[in-house]
């Protein structure tokens, strides 16, 4: 039971991993004794990010843009070039638009879909053989990123982005069906409202935020981190296919 939490001697891979949610996980992935590889579009922010983590433990910068299937390829390969084997893959890359029915354009259809629902699908696949070979020794890992509004239906217009997010959560029971006899769980979180630079309003304006919280407050690190090290850890080895809510209540106040 003492080491039910640890991450010793595991490697994960976390997209987006340079700010926000991404971040959080990274650095409670590194304090429970993983090597962690971030990834993220901007290269400098990507290895400002890992500079800064690596005082926590070993982390590498991979810059990458997962938002094509030609980028995911490019991140898997770079992966591969470094390690034979992957204990974690934590897919959160995402973006998000949001605009009234009536004007709602294609491209913020097309990439929010490609990058939130899409580029999980695909990433997973070029790197189930890593996924696989750590899978031999102790059960492996993906999370999905997903978020409250892919549960219930947020206030704001963003049609595309709560698309996504229902069908990442609905793809990741798919995957964990098929990839449980492989050793690999697949599972998902839904965060509500943390602080980052895709939920400003969390960032900025907190006690407004917290006042439609019933927990009264925003998600913080140790929040994110400590659901992300429950579902990488031996802790999560028999949740397969399930989605943790984590919002301080809000889906069951939306009713």
């Amino acid at each position: 039971m003492q080491d039910l939490f640890s991450l010793k001697g595991r490697t994960a891979l976390i997209t987006g991993g340079s700010r926000g949610i991404g971040k959080m996980i990274a650095a409670g992935f590194l304090a429970h004794g993983a090597k962690v590889y971030v990834s993220s579009r901007k290269a400098e922010a990507c290895d400002k990010a890992a500079s800064e983590l690596s005082a926590a433990g070993t982390c590498v910068s991979l810059p990458a843009d997962v938002s094509s299937v030609e980028g995911v390829h490019g991140l898997a390969a770079r992966f591969l070039a470094r390690e034979d084997k992957l204990d974690i893959l934590v897919n959160n890359a995402g973006a998000a638009w949001g605009a009234e029915f009536d004007s709602f354009p294609e491209l913020g259809w097309d990439k929010v879909l490609d990058l939130n629902l899409k580029s999980p699908f695909f990433l997973t696949q070029a790197l189930i053989g890593p996924l696989r070979a750590a899978a031999k020794d102790r059960v492996a890992k993906v999370i999905n990123i997903a978020s409250i509004d892919g549960v219930s239906v947020a206030g704001q217009e963003t049609y595309s982005y709560g698309a996504s997010k229902a069908g990442l959560i609905h793809l990741t029971k798919r995957m964990a069906l098929r990839l449980a006899p492989d050793n690999i769980a697949v599972s998902a979180i839904a965060p509500g409202a943390f602080a980052s630079d895709m939920n400003r309003e969390a960032r900025d304006h907190a006690d407004a935020v917290a006042k439609m919280i019933p927990a009264g407050r925003v998600g913080t690190d140790e929040d994110m981190a400590g659901a992300a090290i429950y579902l990488a850890s031996r802790a999560g080895d028999y949740v397969v296919g399930a989605t943790l809510v984590v919002d301080g209540g809000v889906t069951h106040a939306r009713g």
